[in-house]
């Protein structure tokens, strides 16, 4: 089978967390056996465009159409063209919901399937007031391909309301099984804590800092590093310098793959308060590491946690995701970070999210 994938999410040297979960489904699609050759389209936002047309990525040749998807002429544009580069496609594989307008537009005649991870069709308060009004338009747009595939339940359910009868399926995230590394020795108790995610409302770092602070005066001497940037950095320092525990809040930036391996392996626990997730890509990761969870409960990511190595916190205040925290450390002192680790297993291995997938381009197909 030939799959062209068509994305506005993909990384560029510009952006180079932007999309990662799509790379890694590609790479595992471009890995499966049935699957002779995959194409991405990159519809790239011009201020994300690093200035190369084309490039190979993980052995998968991406091509960049500059569009901006909130510019109507732009989107018509890349409409225009994008039937002639689809026409040798077996199936095509949209990912993201900012690629449908120019598909619908563009009135192809190839098997369509869709996938879908924004967390701003389950959790539309954690949209930007401005952006609210797009719910309304991409709740219509997911009524066009003839199959959309959801990362979690907790988002394929209200998609599958909006398409009934047309067809909407499950399929993860690609979150590769690793080498896991046991779990260090405490230095003097101390609680090591690491959250993965940018520093946006949304993931809730203040509530992280503030959980820190409320573990510390319970004396509970934790620290915590965040993996991730973004436009809270500046207040999230300024918190923790308030409430004092500066030199136990640690703000690393964006890492590659394997830093961010390295500061999960580092870490006694994941902690991420966040608002609203679909899959929480970030905490299974910390589960393939061998690592406990603590993230908040509203998403996807309760289908996959086992109560006995996770908690979800329905409450956000600092109270809860400490009662939490001191919790879930009390279980799983006497568990090693393989026993963690298997509870998670290679559900999410890409072989695995590859056949998926293959599974519902074959029912396309047949169709």
């Amino acid at each position: 089978m030939r799959i062209v994938a068509v994305t506005t999410w993909f990384p560029t040297t510009r952006a180079p967390g932007s999309g990662v979960f799509v790379a890694k489904d590609v790479a595992a699609l471009a890995a499966h056996p049935d699957v002779t050759s995959v194409e991405v389209l990159h519809l790239v936002a011009p201020r994300l465009h690093d200035g190369v047309a084309e490039t190979v990525v993980d052995g998968v040749r991406v091509r960049r159409l500059p569009m901006n998807p909130l510019d109507p002429t732009a989107v018509v544009r890349v409409a225009r063209t994008l039937p002639r580069l689809l026409v040798h496609a077996d199936v095509v594989h949209s990912m993201a919901i900012s690629s449908l307008p120019p598909l619908v537009l563009a009135r192809f005649s190839r098997p369509w399937l869709h996938t879908e991870h924004w967390s701003g069709l389950t959790n539309p308060g954690t949209v930007p007031l401005l952006l609210r009004p797009a719910t309304v338009v991409a709740r219509l747009l997911l009524r066009a391909p003839t199959t959309v595939t959801a990362v979690c339940e907790y988002l394929a359910a209200p998609i599958r309301r909006l398409r009934y009868p047309r067809r909407t399926a499950v399929v993860g995230c690609v979150v590769a099984p690793v080498h896991v590394a046991s779990r260090p020795l405490r230095p003097a108790r101390e609680l090591r804590l690491v959250a993965v995610g940018g520093l946006v409302d949304r993931k809730d770092p203040l509530l992280a800092v503030r959980t820190v602070a409320e573990l510390r005066d319970r004396g509970v001497p934790a620290r915590l590093t965040w993996v991730g940037g973004g436009p809270l950095e500046r207040a999230t320092r300024r918190l923790a310098r308030r409430l004092g525990v500066e030199d136990a809040v640690v703000l690393t930036g964006p890492l590659d793959t394997a830093g961010v391996g390295a500061a999960l392996d580092a870490a006694d626990m994941f902690l991420l308060p966040t608002r609203g997730d679909n899959f929480c890509v970030s905490a299974a990761e910390a589960l393939v590491h061998g690592r406990p969870v603590v993230v908040g409960a509203t998403g996807g990511q309760g289908e996959y946690i086992d109560p006995a190595v996770g908690r979800l916190v329905a409450e956000q205040t600092p109270q809860a995701y400490a009662d939490a925290v001191v919790d879930l450390d009390r279980h799983t002192q006497h568990l090693t970070a393989a026993e963690i680790a298997a509870t998670i297993g290679d559900r999410f291995a890409p072989e695995r999210i590859a056949e998926a997938y293959v599974a519902e381009y074959r029912h396309l197909r047949a169709r």
